[in-house]
């Protein structure tokens, strides 16, 4: 298996704060990978945050359904003024495609860190990463 690149969580933020976002009143994060740079990019616009959950791939990141599955509606007063959706990676742009469908009609842009969408923090990063915010399970026997 490929190491992982490592980033830091300054080398990121610092990234976010330099990257000339779209302007947006509302960010949507998808949760779990999506949760921390959502809310950096959240603070970053001074815009509202809501997080929703999204199922498609599991944790070898491995399709398990035949497309991504909302787990919740989305609340019609996130569904207001511009939206931009963020997630850590898109592999496919599937999972950003399907919540950008349930917001059709409305400005809604896309935003990954590494990936597949409309504005990409890490455009030639190809490998996979190990972000900071990400758990390690250690065995301590």
């Amino acid at each position: 298996m490929r190491e992982k690149l490592q980033l830091s969580f300054s080398e990121i933020s610092n990234a976010i704060k330099k990257y000339p976002f779209p302007k947006a009143d509302l960010v949507i994060g998808i949760g779990r990978g999506g949760i921390v740079p959502a809310s950096l990019v959240a603070h970053q616009l001074s815009a509202d945050l809501h997080i929703v959950f999204v199922s498609y791939r599991d944790d070898d990141n491995q399709p398990k359904f035949p497309a991504p599955v909302l787990l919740q509606e989305l609340d019609p007063d996130h569904q207001t003024g511009r939206i931009l959706i963020v997630d850590d990676v898109s592999v496919s742009g599937k999972t950003l495609a399907a919540l950008k469908e349930k917001l059709r009609g409305r400005q809604v842009e896309t935003f990954v860190l590494k990936g597949k969408a409309d504005h990409v923090l890490f455009p030639d990063i190809n490998s996979c990463v190990h972000w900071p915010w990400k758990n390690e399970v250690y065995d301590t026997r």
